[in-house]
């Protein structure tokens, strides 16, 4: 998740050295030895500043008294729920939304049947279960009974559940069916069941973070995102696996598999969402991304993903890795899916402070791109890349359904540099595990795993943080400004896209586009504009509807 070309801009602050470096201090213990100056010029070998004795003399008694501060601060022992007194906004100056009034049209779909074999229900989309259960053709009863059958009988190999809430998940169903034979029908998600990536916690389960730490932990609520769901009808039948502390596809119970392959893994740290939606095991789950853990999963297990602008969706009940850059957003069949679970859970929220108000406006019945300005990033598409030519035939198709190509560029800005937010903002959320050496526990242990990473970002000084977000805000206008007259843009799934976009809170919507040479899914993304997600999803619904990349699914033999 972490480049390592962001590493060489942790430039430390003499105000951050802790004696503990260089033998002086040590943990748990609040008596202090004063740090010299011969600390500070040693210190200076790492920050980049040099100061004369007479300076560094001179800020001792401040440096002792910060040392002391700090240990302070330790000592409130805070839990991952608390947030900073600082809340990160997307908007750019100037910014106005795409869409200026709230609508949400679906497709039509008619004629929808129970199928001759029903193991062909693993992968039906959400609007054709639903149809199913609205028709009364299939109980949420028996249609949350398959999906636990069918979650239980592909866990062993592929590892994608951290635990069932069958119980729960039963008793929601009945209630569904009596609703709907009582008329209380409550929309396309009611009876459907889902899962979520097990850093949403829900009140009668454990929230595990898929780490070993937090491996007994309950958190006793429902996350925003679980209730609205629910609220909607929808029935969670499992929490899914990520990988540990969200990164990568290794968790505590072993790394979560592909079903295209296998012997790879599903990417990460939505592990466990994108290998359940791609093995036909849920219609949908939640995933989380920070920098790519919806993107690269999805892009891994051929699923269609949805990161909506940071701000859209409440973050209540998930767990911190970074206040400024986590979102949470839906791995569905398709696009039309994603539209309908993000409908039901965006929205602000008393509970979560950073979330924004705006409208949402999404029409599945637009058929073509006539008239509309997709921007593309050229220099990007022009590179040798593993994916070049699916991506280049997916421009071909836009043009063919009657969009302009337009093409822009990035902003000349140290992206990678920016991204230090993350190191530091995930070191302030696990600083505990450093503090108690319970990053000891975590699977990874490499020098580019999260406890190096949790480690090294203690020594990120809050200067260079607030720097890091001033280049942020140079960042957002930039590209605000490179966007404007655009309906969206589309660029390669990973790469720097990705870095960028998740600094600067755009959201996304990944789709498959082909397969590569191995005979494994490949994605593209759809752009939006801040709180573009209804131009974004109808776009990525167009293209996919004139392809049939999102009908291949991975053949299970067991």
């Amino acid at each position: 998740m972490i480049k390592n070309s962001a590493r060489k801009y942790l430039i430390l602050c003499a105000t951050f050295v802790f004696s503990f470096v260089f033998g002086a201090f040590v943990w748990h213990k609040v008596e202090l030895n004063p740090i010299t100056i011969g600390i500070v010029g040693e210190a200076q070998k790492i920050i980049g500043l040099t100061f004369t004795p007479a300076q560094s003399d001179s800020m001792l008694t401040m440096l002792d008294n910060q040392a002391k501060q700090y240990q302070e601060l330790r000592n409130l022992k805070l839990p991952n729920s608390i947030v900073p007194a600082l809340n990160f906004n997307p908007v750019p100056i100037g910014f106005a939304a795409q869409d200026k009034t709230n609508g949400f049209k679906l497709s039509k779909v008619s004629g929808v049947k129970f199928p001759a074999d029903k193991n062909d229900l693993a992968f039906y989309s959400i609007r054709q279960l639903s149809e199913l259960i609205r028709t009364k053709q299939i109980t949420s009863v028996a249609l949350t009974q398959f999906f636990l059958d069918r979650l239980k009988k592909y866990n062993s190999k592929l590892l994608f559940v951290v635990s069932y809430t069958e119980e729960h998940a039963l008793k929601q169903a009945a209630q569904a069916d009596a609703e709907i034979k009582a008329g209380k029908y409550r929309g396309v998600l009611h009876g459907i069941p889902f899962g979520v990536k097990d850093l949403l916690s829900s009140a009668d389960s454990k929230t595990t973070f898929g780490a070993a730490p937090y491996k007994e932990q309950e958190l006793h609520i429902d996350a925003t995102v679980v209730k609205r769901l629910e609220d909607a009808g929808a029935i969670l039948v499992a929490k899914l696996s990520l990988g540990e502390l969200a990164m990568g596809d290794t968790w505590f119970g072993g790394m979560t598999r592909n079903p295209w392959n296998m012997t790879r893994g599903s990417s990460g740290s939505s592990a466990g969402p994108a290998s359940t939606v791609s093995a036909g095991c849920l219609p949908f789950a939640i995933g989380s991304e920070t920098l790519g853990s919806i993107v690269s999963p999805s892009t891994e297990c051929g699923d269609t993903g949805l990161r909506p602008s940071f701000g859209r969706v409440s973050k209540y009940g998930a767990m911190a890795l970074s206040w400024s850059m986590d979102k949470l957003g839906p791995i569905t069949r398709d696009v039309e899916d994603a539209a309908i679970v993000f409908n039901a859970i965006q929205g602000t929220d008393p509970n979560d402070l950073s979330t924004i108000a705006a409208p949402f406006n999404y029409d599945g019945t637009v058929k073509d791109l006539k008239g509309w300005k997709i921007g593309y990033v050229k220099a990007a598409f022009d590179n040798k890349y593993a994916n070049a030519t699916n991506d280049s035939l997916t421009l071909v198709k836009l043009k063919e359904l009657g969009a302009q190509l337009v093409p822009i560029d990035y902003p000349d800005m140290p992206i990678s540099a920016i991204g230090l937010v993350l190191d530091a903002e995930a070191g302030a959320a696990f600083q505990e595990l450093v503090l108690n050496n319970k990053s000891d526990m975590l699977a990874r242990q490499g020098k580019n795993a999260w406890p190096n990473i949790f480690r090294s970002a203690q020594f990120i000084p809050a200067v260079e943080y607030v720097q890091a977000n001033r280049a942020r805000t140079l960042l957002i206008q930039q590209w605000y400004e490179k966007l404007k007259g655009l309906d969206i843009y589309i660029a390669p799934s990973m790469g720097t896209n990705l870095r960028l976009t998740n600094l600067t809170g755009n959201p996304c919507v990944v789709l498959p586009n082909g397969l590569n040479k191995r005979g494994l899914p490949a994605s593209i993304t759809f752009m939006g504009q801040l709180f573009g997600e209804g131009k974004t999803l109808e776009a990525a619904k167009i293209y996919q509807d004139a392809t049939d990349f999102n009908k291949k699914h991975p053949t299970l033999i067991f």
